[in-house]
Parts: C-alpha cells; structure tokens; sequence
C-alpha cells in the first residue's frame, strides 16, 4: 500500500495530539495517510501497553487511516542507531510515503526529540539505494524511497511554527480521537496517579492552542509545524 502520508509518533497519542486534525483534514480530501509508532508506551505512568493498543486503534478509526502499526521499540530507551534506522527504513519504503510528519524536534519528554531525530534520519537513508532491506518473511529486496518532505508537529512546548494548518472544522475529530484514550487524559473519576497531560487544563490547552493559531492566520483552528527545509512556492498566490 502506498500512502500520500506517513505519521510518526513516539507514544500512542502523539501523532493525535500534535496533527490530529491535519490528519482528519487530509483523510477527508482523499488521501491515503498511516500512523507508525515507535513505542506501545509502557512506561506510562497510567494505563498499560495493552489499554494503549486498544485505545490507539480505536483512534485510528475515529480519524480514518488506512493503516496503523507499532514498531515495539523500548519507550523511554530506544536510541538513534543503526539497528532502529533500519527498521524505520523498512516501514518507509514499504508505505512510499510523500510526506512524513514526525514528533518535535525539541520537548519535555525525552523520546519525542529523539524520535524526531530518528524518523528523519531514517527518512534520508532510506533513499540510499546500496542500504539492502526486505520486510520480514519477504523474498524480495525493498526498492530505495525517500520522502519529499518530512515536517514536525509540536508537543508540549510552544515551539515557533514555521507554517500552520487551517483545521477549522476537523477539531472536534481530534479531540474525540484524543479522548479515545481514556487511561491517559483527563477523567474526574480516574483513581490513577495525576500526570502533565491527565488535568483538564491539559485537555483545554489543545484547544485553545488549536484556537490561537488560527486566530493568527485569521481562521478558527489550525495547527502548527516546523520544517527542516525552505518551503518553496511557484507564485505568490500560493501563499494566500
């Protein structure tokens, strides 16, 4: 299967949270888009890996993706190396993706900087032709792809988008995707152990960040992203 969209995340959660919306919007338009993540999130404070399996498929339903996986690398220790690279590069030229959004390049937690940095890497090397991959069980070498852009959602911190997103009417989709996972947002009934993200300032603040950035650009909601590269355009227009 090939996707216009490939997402990364380095907890269940993460590719909601930071481009929820942009993924329901893009679903929406007719693209194929998938979401890969890095870790099941084991080491959450609340829930299990198992609440988290379920919770992410049922999130992925909600917004529509073709396809979703779990790479199954350690939460909190998996490292940017040649072992985890190659398995990466397995996924991306397996799906063929145009885009690939990955996680911040710099936040609170430890593994959504390191997992930016490792989706990326990932990204250039898979279009070296002589790095020699088949997916397993598979007789066939896998043909080099590298895809044409990779951009950065953000997370905790607010970092400085250098474009957003007009999401205006796919909030409501990210959120309902966001509360799919009910072990680890805010629930005034909940006897688990109090998080960063499990208040409902937390829940607001997804909201009303949706909500500035869009007030900026002059729409309703959008959504922020950095990029590695200058974004070019043939004309003026194309930045209206």
């Amino acid at each position: 299967m090939k996707l216009d969209i490939l997402v990364f995340g380095a907890h269940p959660d993460d590719a909601e949270l930071g481009a929820g919306a942009t993924i329901a919007k893009e679903v929406s338009k007719g693209k194929k888009v998938g979401i890969v993540d890095l870790t099941r999130g084991e080491l959450g404070t609340r829930g299990s890996a198992e609440i988290r399996d379920k919770e992410s498929a049922k999130a992925a339903e909600i917004l529509g993706v073709a396809v979703r996986e779990n790479m199954e690398f350690a939460d909190g220790f998996f490292v940017n190396d040649k072992e985890h690279q190659l398995e990466l590069i397995k996924i991306i030229r397996k799906y063929r993706p145009e885009i690939v959004l990955c996680n911040a390049i710099d936040d609170r937690h430890i593994d959504h900087a390191r997992g930016s940095k490792l989706v990326s890497d990932s990204c250039f090397l898979s279009g070296l032709r002589k790095i020699d991959t088949k997916m397993d069980g598979d007789d066939e070498w896998q043909d080099a792809w590298r895809p044409k852009l990779v951009y950065h959602y953000i997370q905790w911190k607010n970092l400085e988008p250098d474009f957003v997103v007009d999401v205006s009417g796919f909030i409501d989709k990210k959120t309902e995707a966001i509360m799919a996972y009910s072990s680890q947002f805010y629930d005034p009934d909940s006897e688990e152990p109090e998080t960063p993200i499990s208040s409902k300032n937390f829940t607001d603040s997804v909201n009303y960040r949706a909500r500035d950035l869009g007030r900026i650009i002059g729409v309703e909601y959008a959504e922020g992203f950095t990029v590695e590269r200058y974004i070019g355009v043939d004309s003026l227009e194309d930045l209206i």
